[in-house]
């Protein structure tokens, strides 16, 4: 366990006991047929429906006695404190983006929202119509130009999937920059969290990533898997650089708790658009894998002679298997694949089929929905415990998409 706080997650199964989620909100009802490819959603979720599967998602979770703290909430305690209000507010207000004879009159409108107001424009967004409630209208071309429903600050739908913003690795946290525009200001939202909330701050946890300052350098928690030993598995993807695994892998090193990474090369694709919407763990020894993900490329990363110094091997792709089973100090690793024909093992990606979310060694959580998929994984050992997915799903992102652990054992 992390000697500095409460706070380290040491394994991808090992026995999960803090986890952070977002209740769907405004944000979700807020997408539309006409903005869902802008912010990075294939369908427009039945809110309701899609509140009801995440609350009995967090129950199976508190069932299983973990500590569920829900993002608005905390989000919510740090916005009323100074420091972490004004923080967020100077990087949402620039007048690159909303025009110099606007921005103040934004952020004026902003300062003066109560906290629950605050919180929930911050995640939901606000329309032009919404501000002139609040405020006169700007003496502003960038301002006026805008329709009465245009959003001034758009919503954030893909808080829902708390796995890519922040990643906890070992005894720290990785604040990660995101690849699309859609996310970017998410990680806002985390660098308040995490410097000021009093669930974290003085945590005693090391910050392997601060956040929006690696720029084009992205990593998302997605990407991560924390093979547990030392050893971290990284997917290189749709959102994930590798300038941005470059210089995690140079601060996980100069911190010490990491020794091994290694890196795959998957197909730049939003189907692929993380390592997690493909493969994922299940015990120790056990990765769930899609049928279609094949073999990739693999690199393995160990630190050099000094902290700017890096030795890298790579691994042809009938490979990937012995160099992951290598970082985790095995002969060999399981490798479990639903056994369907070829359109089967499409759909049940898309249903996020291999994305579980491990809760103990052996045991996952899984949407109810990939049928094939779970039957398969019961008959190979592996507890299942399902979760309706039927909105949720739509979203494309499953049980561990949608949770962030900030704290689990090792394997």
């Amino acid at each position: 366990m992390n000697p500095g706080g409460p706070f380290g997650v040491y394994s991808e199964v090992g026995t999960l006991r803090q986890v952070l989620l977002h209740r769907p909100g405004l944000e979700l009802k807020r997408l539309t047929p006409g903005n869902k490819d802008r912010l990075l959603f294939d369908d427009v979720l039945w809110v309701q429906r899609a509140q009801a599967e995440h609350d009995r998602f967090a129950d199976v979770l508190r069932e299983r006695g973990v500590v569920v703290h829900l993002f608005a909430d905390l989000l919510r305690a740090a916005l009323e404190l100074p420091e972490a209000h004004a923080y967020a507010l100077d990087r949402i207000f620039d007048d690159r983006i909303y025009g110099p004879l606007a921005v103040d009159a934004l952020r004026n409108c902003f300062d003066a929202m109560d906290p629950d107001t605050l919180t929930e424009h911050m995640i939901g967004g606000i329309t032009k119509r919404e501000v002139l409630e609040r405020i006169e209208e700007p003496r502003s071309i960038a301002f006026h130009v805008l329709d009465l429903d245009d959003f001034v600050l758009e919503p954030l739908p893909n808080h829902l999937y708390t796995r890519d913003p922040s990643a906890w690795i070992h005894g720290g946290v990785a604040i990660n920059s995101m690849r699309k525009k859609a996310r970017m200001r998410e990680t806002v939202h985390y660098e308040a969290i995490y410097r000021w909330h009093p669930l974290f701050a003085g945590g005693g946890f090391e910050v392997w990533s601060a956040g929006s300052v690696n720029g084009p350098a992205t990593v998302e928690g997605g990407d991560l898997l924390v093979l547990g030993g030392g050893a971290v598995l990284v997917g290189m993807s749709e959102r994930t650089t590798p300038q941005g695994v470059e210089r995690l892998a140079q601060s996980l090193f100069a911190g010490g708790q990491v020794q091994k990474i290694v890196a795959l090369k998957l197909p730049e694709t939003r189907a692929l658009m993380h390592l997690d919407t493909v493969m994922t763990m299940a015990d120790p020894e056990t990765f769930v894998k899609y049928a279609g993900l094949g073999m990739l490329p693999s690199y393995t990363v160990t630190p050099g002679d000094s902290e700017k110094e890096m030795a890298m091997i790579d691994h042809a792709p009938e490979e990937m298997h012995t160099a992951i089973a290598s970082a985790l100090g095995l002969d060999s690793i399981r490798v479990l694949t639903a056994e369907q024909d070829v359109h089967a093992a499409e759909r049940e990606q898309w249903d996020d089929g291999c994305n579980v979310l491990a809760v103990e060694p052996g045991v996952v959580v899984t949407y109810e929905r990939n049928v094939t998929t779970n039957a398969f994984l019961r008959r190979n050992g592996i507890e299942v415990v399902e979760v309706p997915g039927g909105e949720l799903g739509r979203g494309r992102g499953g049980p561990r998409c949608m949770s962030c652990p900030v704290e689990r054992d090792g394997a």
